[in-house]
């Protein structure tokens, strides 16, 4: 492993079927360094069942990472029920990170779909990539291809197909609701499902957290990617679920300042902040629009644009396994 300022990511297979592998990372610190492991777990499809972390003494001044290149894949075939889940699957096991999705239906049953995608091993400007991509997509849709197009595209282009910044108030109403319900004058926030404490006795230099909740997909990166929001340091912690699917979570956390919270009104607003996402980590609802039927699905979305891993991955999973059809899908940010 060489030198402690080493960075290394170390796989231990699990030793008997049905116990977790380990993942060890050594990597220099930084503010939301456990939302981004916890991001990219979860863009694999990995749940997190134990877990501990702590920081060493050394820290190196890192430069900010050059934003990926974004790509454009056009795909014109004939419609079929779960095509898009097909299509969506298969971008997802080539490690193609799906950021805006736009999909037409005509009434002869040709569907184009846009794909603003970036890849994750950063090849997809090379031909061998872009036909690697072609015959995944060409196996699981056989003759429905039509036309199959790759290129990049400039920032021009993806901020055109941006859609509206602004939700529905269907889900802005409900978010609204949470929050004031949440709206405590405990720092001690229970609910059937969740619990969230803050303690500044047990350690000198750092606030306690601990979180008792059920798990569910993406548990931990909703509360590591709620605290990068804040700008909050965990310097260490703990995470294991018992029997039932009850999660426990132990995090020493501190502020950029490198201060404990002490401030109440901040204690409750991190508290109430924790409880809503855990809660509600994904607002749907469903609105009647005439002869059709739209469904609306938002997520919180980090401070760096990021938006949860897979989620048009499960959302087109779930119609699928429904047997709906999806007529058309707006620019959006997904992943």
């Amino acid at each position: 492993m060489g030198t402690l300022h080493d960075d290394v990511v170390i796989i231990r297979p699990s030793e008997k079927e049905g116990d977790p592998s380990v993942i060890t990372v050594n990597c220099p610190d930084k503010t939301g360094l456990g939302s981004d492991l916890c991001r990219i777990l979860l863009f694999f499809g990995l749940s997190i069942v134990r877990g501990a972390s702590g920081i060493s003494y050394y820290r190196s001044e890192l430069q900010s990472p050059k934003p990926p290149d974004v790509f454009l894949i056009k795909l014109c075939c004939v419609d079929r029920k779960g095509l898009l889940h097909d299509v969506t699957q298969v971008l997802s096991s080539l490690e193609l990170n799906i950021q805006k999705v736009k999909v037409s239906t005509t009434p002869d049953g040709t569907v184009v779909d846009l794909f603003f995608i970036t890849d994750t091993r950063e090849l997809l400007h090379t031909k061998n990539r872009q036909e690697e991509t072609y015959t995944a997509l060409e196996d699981v849709m056989q003759d429905a291809v039509i036309s199959f197009n790759i290129e990049k595209v400039g920032p021009e282009i993806t901020a055109c197909s941006q859609a509206s910044p602004y939700l529905p108030s269907a889900i802005t109403d409900d978010i609204f609701n949470l929050e004031m319900s949440n709206d405590l004058p405990s720092v001690s926030l229970t609910s059937n499902n969740v619990c969230v404490t803050m303690d500044n006795s047990l350690s000198p230099a750092h606030t306690l957290v601990q979180i008792v909740c059920q798990d569910h997909k993406g548990l931990l990166y909703d509360i590591m990617r709620t605290l990068k929001d804040y700008n909050i340091q965990i310097s260490y912690g703990r995470f294991y679920i018992k029997q039932g699917r009850k999660c426990e979570i132990d995090l020493f956390i501190m502020q950029s300042d490198g201060k404990k919270i002490v401030d109440p009104s901040k204690q409750t607003a991190l508290s109430s902040r924790l409880k809503m996402e855990l809660l509600q980590p994904l607002r749907v609802t469903v609105v009647s629009r005439g002869p059709d039927t739209e469904l609306l699905v938002a997520n919180p979305v980090e401070l760096s644009s990021k938006g949860r891993p897979l989620v048009f991955y499960d959302i087109t999973l779930a119609l699928k396994m429904l047997n709906t059809c999806i007529f058309s899908v707006l620019p959006q940010l997904s992943a």
